[in-house]
């Protein structure tokens, strides 16, 4: 029979037994070592290196010492064990090299913008541009193989759960809310757009009344939004989820085992937080961890000590809190042994960051006993702050901080928001600075109760905070008897490691809960009619109670892969500006293009002034 013209194996695959084979591999070029009479070609593919030599004065010498890194090339040779000394321990095939006696160019590399052996680093433009080039490199690569195995796992995991997976339409229409969309000209309808769905929210709860039960998706969704770390500009993908007839403890127990089963079949080892994940709402976690998206490796948990500061002789406290602020502390375990540098240092950061400062506390000696004494020195407590705080103050700031001896607390003391948000970063920075982090280990919580409305200061109206197809609490009656910042929805986020992972919620399905839910935020009956018709339309037709969740496939990969930045769990990503560097996106499109959607370019002056001189 004749041999393959490629290969008879993968570059991953000889081993010992293989010995004495004559083989046929086929790969790129991975790197050539040159040791006088002997040349080495590690050979690289999809699946792994296998080691090729070749002795000098042989008729493939010359070939194999001419081509270039990253060449695609084809080798014939027999497989022989390497001597014990000469064993790789770090590659599957390191037992054994390919003896070569044929040696054919199938693809001649240039010269390299960017080397794939090796681990240097690459300008972000540079490596996007040969995006090609870059997805060759061992731990991007690994990187594009984790997602999709992530990806077959989840699909497995939903499909044991009873769900069904259905697809939605890319083409839809443009959506008021949320982020800008992407439009597309109609040829068809002059002067009408769709839209690139933002999520296939409407549609997968259309499913529900549709009568389809337990759906799921790895969708596409496309926002026209500015890039950050952990979000894509452009388009990403989310694990979409709705289910019929449940309750927002039904889509916790459906969900949890996914995700616990997802990330400990990934982890490599870390800890997984076991189901049931901890419920937080969205007051404590503001409160404790001054975030919506708590980082729980990090175990500072702020208190609120107001009540301990009004009314004292640390006027500049006392007086705010008059005036409306409140004051969190901020725990700095064992901190008590940090010098004098440490604090001045966490001062002039806040500063730096635009806030007045960071007050605070070492307790040295333990908890001070509430008993009158003007020299708060003899109780363990040191610092400015210390001197101007009777004993029995400082008990209960020792006493609400959750504080034992030897530690430091600092201090945010400003309105409600702003405290939150200082005490939040402070947490995080004390954290980094203690090293206080837990290591190997993926915390998951659940954040529920989020509000159903919040006050706009711009337009000094009430908007919706978060999903407006949220069923509130309380249904019809809270909406009709409770002040509208009162009212929580049945709302909730998945959070691990300080990353959201997703919203989602119990769907407001009646259209008159609806109706007055967009009323109280300033909608018309006819605003939603408009907006949303079709779903509106839809729950006159009888509509089960319904809800879901849409984890996001990128970030739970970043978080698997342990990157900072999600651009290194994507092939090919846009750069910051959302431009597509291979392919050149966006682009001009021809005047014959235009015409056929009904379309005139209207530039901006500068850039038509620009466009003019060329």
């Amino acid at each position: 029979m004749a041999m393959h013209l490629y290969r008879t194996h993968t570059c991953g695959a000889l081993r010992n037994t293989d010995v004495g084979q004559v083989v046929r591999l086929s790969g790129w070029v991975h790197r050539k070592r040159d040791h006088g009479n002997l040349l080495f070609v590690d050979l690289r593919d999809h699946y792994g290196i296998t080691q090729c030599v070749v002795e000098q004065g042989e008729k493939t010498f010359g070939g194999a010492d001419a081509v270039r890194a990253e060449s695609v090339v084809s080798i014939l040779g027999r497989v022989v064990a390497r001597s014990p000394e000469t064993v790789n321990a770090n590659l599957p095939t390191g037992s054994i090299e390919v003896r070569i006696s044929a040696f054919d160019v199938l693809s001649a590399a240039e010269e390299l913008p960017l080397q794939v052996f090796g681990d240097h680093d690459y300008p972000e433009d540079l490596r996007l541009r040969y995006r090609y080039l870059d997805l060759r490199r061992e731990k991007l690569h690994a990187n594009i193989l984790l997602r999709s195995h992530v990806i077959t796992s989840i699909r497995r995991r939903m499909v044991d759960q009873g769900f069904t997976e259905f697809q939605t339409p890319i083409l839809t229409a443009s959506s008021p809310e949320g982020a800008r969309d992407y439009l597309v000209p109609s040829r068809l309808h002059p002067g009408k757009f769709y839209a690139l769905p933002q999520a296939p929210q409407q549609f997968k709860q259309l499913y529900m009344v549709a009568g389809f039960d337990r759906y799921f998706q790895i969708a596409p969704c496309f926002r026209d939004e500015d890039a950050r770390a952990d979000r894509s500009p452009g388009e990403f993908y989310q694990l979409d989820v709705e289910m019929s007839f449940v309750e927002q403890d039904d889509v916790f127990k459906a969900i949890e085992p996914v995700m616990h089963g997802v990330f400990a079949e990934f982890a490599e080892g870390k800890a997984v937080t076991p189901t049931p994940f901890p419920r937080i709402s969205y007051r404590d976690s503001m409160l404790k961890y001054g975030n919506d998206k708590p980082d729980l490796r990090n175990p500072i948990v702020i208190a609120d000590v107001t009540e301990a500061f009004k009314g004292s002789s640390f006027g500049i406290f006392a007086r705010a809190i008059e005036n409306g602020a409140v004051v969190r502390a901020i725990p700095a375990p064992g901190a008590a042994k940090q010098p004098r540098s440490f604090f001045d240092k966490l001062n002039d950061w806040a500063k730096e960051e635009g806030w007045p400062g960071l007050g605070y506390i070492v307790f040295e000696g333990g908890a001070p006993e509430a008993r009158s004494s003007s020299d708060s020195a003899d109780l363990g407590a040191k610092g400015p702050i210390a001197k101007n705080v009777d004993a029995a103050r400082q008990k209960q700031i020792f006493d609400a901080a959750g504080l034992k001896p030897g530690d430091a607390v600092f201090f945010a003391c400003d309105k409600p928001q702003k405290a939150t948000q200082l005490a939040g970063l402070a947490r995080t920075r004390i954290c980094n600075e203690l090293g206080l982090l837990e290591k190997n280990t993926f915390k998951f919580c659940w954040i529920v109760d989020f509000p159903m409305y919040e006050f706009n200061e711009t337009d000094q109206k009430i908007d919706f905070s978060h999903n407006p197809f949220s069923m509130p609490q309380g249904g019809m009656e809270a909406l009709m008897t409770q002040d509208p910042l009162q009212i929580l929805a049945y709302q909730y986020d998945i959070v691990c490691n300080g990353v959201e992972l997703s919203s989602g919620a119990i769907r407001n399905h009646l259209p008159d809960v609806m109706v007055k839910a967009f009323e109280i935020a300033g909608y018309a009956r006819k605003d939603v009619e408009e907006r949303f018709g079709g779903m509106f339309s839809a729950f006159h037709y009888g509509a089960p109670p319904h809800g879901g969740t849409a984890p996001g496939i990128d970030r739970i990969v970043m978080l698997l892969a342990e990157e900072p930045n999600l651009r290194e769990v994507v092939a090919f990503p846009m750069t910051q500006q959302a431009e597509d560097l291979l392919m050149g996106a966006p682009a001009e499109v021809s005047e014959k293009q235009l015409r056929e959607v009904h379309i005139r370019v209207q530039l901006p002056p500068d850039l038509a002034k620009k466009k003019a001189a060329t």
